[in-house]
């Protein structure tokens, strides 16, 4: 294993945009499953007890966010939905391919129309732009299938990468009721998870990085539930 952690490290030192190898591809599946024991070692064995004497300590709240989920859903969302939607707008897009900054532009667009639905600002144009966003998007996806990577892309990557990681570890402070800078470090399991999944993604490919954020949330949450 310390192989491949030296090399996780000297990448996320200084990223670069690589074509991945593709889960096919000899030693690979080893690499993945290196990857997800070392990813639950920290986040289990260290992460986890750390933040919860942090959380008891600071008395701060528990993540609010599942609680409006039905149990029913709670495990699809988790362990399928949550993995696949999350990779393919954090990290789908990094290989710098030009559809595939065209659909991340398409889903922020349509993020930002659906908060004007939600907020009730402009609905009804609002709406209507979602359905136009809808299918303007595999449109383009089918035009620019043999466009190549920008030359931007490639000097801005490291940029890219960092900002990607730092932006969905985040976004998770969203799942408290309130939040305050006290909670920033509950948010390190998720920067963690942008590390590696980051270095999963540009190595083996999208399909390696999903497999393994599902395998880690289904372990995290069935632990979480058999408290």
């Amino acid at each position: 294993m310390t192989p491949l952690l030296r090399d996780m490290a000297s990448y996320l030192a200084r990223p670069r945009r690589i074509d991945p190898s593709g889960l096919r591809a000899p030693g690979a599946g080893g690499k993945a499953l290196l990857l997800l024991a070392f990813h639950l070692i920290v986040l289990l064995g260290l992460l986890s007890p750390l933040l919860g004497m942090w959380q008891s300590a600071m008395g701060l709240p528990e993540p609010a966010a599942f609680g409006a989920v039905p149990k029913a859903w709670l495990l699809p969302l988790v362990v399928l939905i949550a993995p696949v939607g999350e990779e393919i707008v954090f990290r789908g897009w990094l290989t710098g391919r030009v559809r595939a900054l065209w659909l991340l532009g398409c889903a922020l667009v349509a993020g930002a129309l659906l908060a004007m639905v939600n907020y009730h600002v402009a609905e009804v144009p609002a709406a209507l732009g979602v359905v136009a966003v809808g299918l303007v998007a595999p449109i383009g996806w089918w035009l620019l299938r043999r466009r190549g990577v920008p030359g931007w892309f490639e000097a801005a990557f490291p940029v890219l990468v960092w900002l990607s990681i730092v932006v969905f570890g985040l976004l998770h402070l969203t799942n408290y009721p309130q939040i305050s800078w006290a909670l920033l470090p509950m948010v390190l399991p998720q920067l963690w998870a942008g590390l590696v999944l980051t270095y999963a993604r540009m190595q083996i490919g999208l399909v390696a990085s999903i497999l393994i954020h599902a395998v880690a949330n289904g372990t995290a949450i069935s632990l979480a539930l058999l408290r």
